[in-house]
């Protein structure tokens, strides 16, 4: 489960999910929504999200030279759909602030297209989209850093995909966000970008240790595999 109705006030309305069946499990992506099945009577267990944290290094060059990108050029990733809870105004201020070029990369949902477009358009700084599907290795290496102050997240991959890719990453105080800096991530908050700054000019080379070898241990295909395994062999499912 990744989005129950109750965590989105346009679907609060649909109350017959999830459906219960004895032959199921219900395996939630943290603990805040496995917490709130079981508020509401349903056992769940939490499995969080999956990655390759294998250490690949994306082409720097290659990606910089497609978005028309200078060497010298601060680049900030912003990799979110454009959506109202991705808070795109407090991003696009962020950049402002560094002075950065803002590299939005998912397109307007929802109907937020006229909100993007304005906001988009009276930013004081330099604005790129890039909406083609791009390996996640050359995201991450294009970009000096990351923004994601979103309001709201079922889970949050890109802070998590930063760690992976070394980057310095802002994140948002939602209660997921939260969780998941309660496993030791050391992730800058919206305030410091005055911190955020100098760490981008001077990498604390141990803070993204620590972030990276936090993700592999959490967030690996291998952990991952072995909490299903275990879960598969507790309900006696495993073959």
């Amino acid at each position: 489960h990744h989005d129950p109705p109750w965590q989105r006030e346009r679907f609060s309305h649909v109350t017959e999910l999830p459906f219960l069946d004895p032959a199921w499990v219900h395996v939630t992506i943290n603990d805040l929504t496995r917490e709130q099945f079981e508020d509401r009577g349903i056992a769940a267990h939490a499995i969080y999200n999956a990655f390759d944290t294998t250490k690949r290094v994306g082409d720097r060059a290659m990606m910089r030279n497609r978005l028309g990108v200078a060497d010298d050029e601060l680049l900030i990733a912003h990799p979110v759909r454009a959506i109202a809870r991705k808070n795109i105004p407090v991003a696009l201020r962020l950049v402002e602030q560094l002075q950065g070029t803002y590299w939005l990369l998912g397109q307007a949902e929802d109907g937020y297209g006229p909100e993007l477009d304005w906001l988009l358009a009276s930013a004081n700084c330099k604005v790129i989209q890039r909406r083609s599907t791009l390996d996640v290795a050359d995201i991450y290496a294009a970009a000096d850093a990351v923004v994601f102050p979103s309001l709201w997240e079922g889970f949050g991959n890109p802070p998590v995909e930063a760690s992976i890719h070394r980057r310095p990453v802002i994140v948002g105080d939602y209660p997921v966000a939260t969780e998941l800096r309660g496993l030791g991530f050391d992730w800058f908050f919206p305030h410091e970008v005055e911190a955020f700054r100098a760490d981008i000019a001077s990498p604390n080379l141990d803070r993204l240790d620590r972030n990276q070898a936090l993700a592999a241990a959490h967030f690996s295909y291998a952990t991952i595999g072995r909490q299903l395994g275990e879960l598969l062999d507790a309900k006696g499912w495993h073959p």
